[in-house]
């Protein structure tokens, strides 16, 4: 990683990271798009994408939060101009940051914003997107589990009062929602690692 880039980002950033979305994320975010990315990729780009996707992170109970990612876009234009960044790339940049994000719908139209969104998903499952949801869980306030119905079979889903819930409403749903056939399969293969762990969960949990 370039320490001018992540210098820029950690100054912008301040005090306001989280254990979520922190240094260690954005560089597993990197490690995930240098592995889904192709001859075809422009490495400038998804780079300079990647480090500053998280730029303007909003709390993930904030009604604003599908605003996080526009907001990151626009905030890394003047950062990554300083930085030298090449204007004419600009426009891809911020296509990749603002479209990466789950909450703000917004699909990909290009190859670097398709994998960047992958990326990002990718480190939402697995061991670490485990980590990664009971630290936010935590954070809110959030019961790690409906004592009375931890699977909700009785009730419906409700990812902000139960950690697990998250699994259902949205973690689960994230293989068949990727770009790339690498990153499906790899996201596949991360939500069998959650399942097993989910049940292992559980059976401590009723017992």
């Amino acid at each position: 990683m370039s320490d001018a880039y992540e210098t820029a980002l950690l100054k912008a950033w301040g005090p306001q990271a989280d254990s979520a979305h922190d240094i260690a994320h954005i560089r597993r975010v990197w490690s995930n798009c240098q592995a889904l990315s192709t001859e075809q990729t422009d490495q400038d780009v998804l780079y300079a994408s990647c480090i500053f996707h998280d730029l303007v992170n909003l709390p993930k109970d904030s009604p604003n939060r599908s605003d996080a990612s526009r907001l990151s876009a626009e905030a890394a234009a003047p950062l990554l101009l300083a930085l030298g960044f090449e204007q004419s790339k600009l426009v891809a940049v911020q296509h990749a940051i603002i479209a990466h994000s789950y909450s703000a719908n917004i699909a990909p139209e290009t190859e670097e914003a398709l994998i960047l969104q992958d990326a990002d998903r990718l480190d939402a499952l697995g061991a670490i997107g485990i980590a990664r949801m009971f630290a936010i869980s935590g954070a809110l306030g959030r019961a790690l589990y409906d004592p009375d119905d931890p699977l909700a079979q009785s009730r419906e889903l409700d990812d902000t009062r139960f950690a697990i819930d998250h699994f259902e409403t949205k973690l689960f749903k994230l293989p068949e929602m990727m770009n790339t056939e690498k990153g499906r399969a790899l996201a596949r293969a991360r939500r069998e690692e959650m399942r097993a762990f989910r049940a292992s969960l559980l059976e401590s949990a009723v017992n």
